[in-house]
């Protein structure tokens, strides 16, 4: 595992670190020429022995790349394999900057954006098998690529799920919110956009690493980047 202040200092100009992956847009000219980059990913990928995900429009070329081999180390010393940014990932990424600018394809860092589901529980455990089945149809997405009882779907196609912990508690309350995960100099343009549609600042205290906001009903999301807080805490 690369610490995201490894993966700064990295200087992936075409690159942002989301959640747990890398991600990069490409514009292109049309779908024939998004297909041709596509190709040069794939040998590259390979070569590379990585897996990237990729996502093909007439305009655009979404790439992600994460490794599904990665080691974190506890507490305890205890080794464990999770979904996340390798030095491999990293020289693939240059590799795809490269490529990009070979054939005229232009980054747009500011264009990606990721969202992840998170539920408040105290009991992530229960919970989490009924949510895998639900989004993925197995409860062997529980715990992919995690040290937790994160549901993460193997094929992409639906966001992740991750349980933020609470205590028990009976009232009514909100427990479901999204985290909208952009590239660093695109938050405060998000924050910003969502305020004048009527949204309001409910905590920023730990930005730009998240701002939680709410619409006029209360119903709260997060913009989340990989940065620390300001604060430095």
């Amino acid at each position: 595992m690369l610490s995201n202040a490894e993966i700064a200092a990295a200087g992936l100009a075409d690159w942002r670190k989301l959640g747990q992956a890398l991600h990069a847009r490409y514009a292109v000219a049309d779908l024939a020429a998004g297909a041709r980059l596509v190709a040069a990913v794939a040998d590259a990928a390979a070569a590379a022995g990585a897996e990237p995900r990729v996502s093909v429009t007439r305009g655009h070329v979404d790439l992600r790349l994460v490794s599904h081999d990665a080691t974190y180390r506890d507490e305890e010393g205890v080794e464990h394999v999770v979904e996340w940014v390798t030095r491999r990932d990293v020289d693939l990424a240059r590799r795809i900057t490269g490529l990009a600018e070979e054939q005229g394809a232009v980054a747009e860092p500011a264009g990606i954006t990721a969202i992840e589901l998170a539920l408040d529980t105290a009991r992530s455990g229960l919970l989490a098998p009924v949510w895998a089945a639900l989004l993925t149809g197995s409860t062997d997405a529980v715990g992919l690529g995690s040290t937790s009882d994160d549901v993460r779907d193997a094929t992409g196609q639906v966001p992740g799920l991750w349980f933020q912990r609470t205590d028990p508690h009976d009232e009514p309350r909100q427990r479901f919110h999204l985290d909208v995960w952009v590239a660093p100099e695109v938050a405060e343009q998000r924050i910003a956009a969502a305020v004048a549609a009527g949204g309001i600042v409910v905590d920023d205290s730990q930005a730009p690493s998240y701002t939680v906001l709410a619409d006029a009903d209360g119903n709260k999301a997060c913009v989340c980047t990989s940065l620390p807080p300001a604060s430095g805490s």
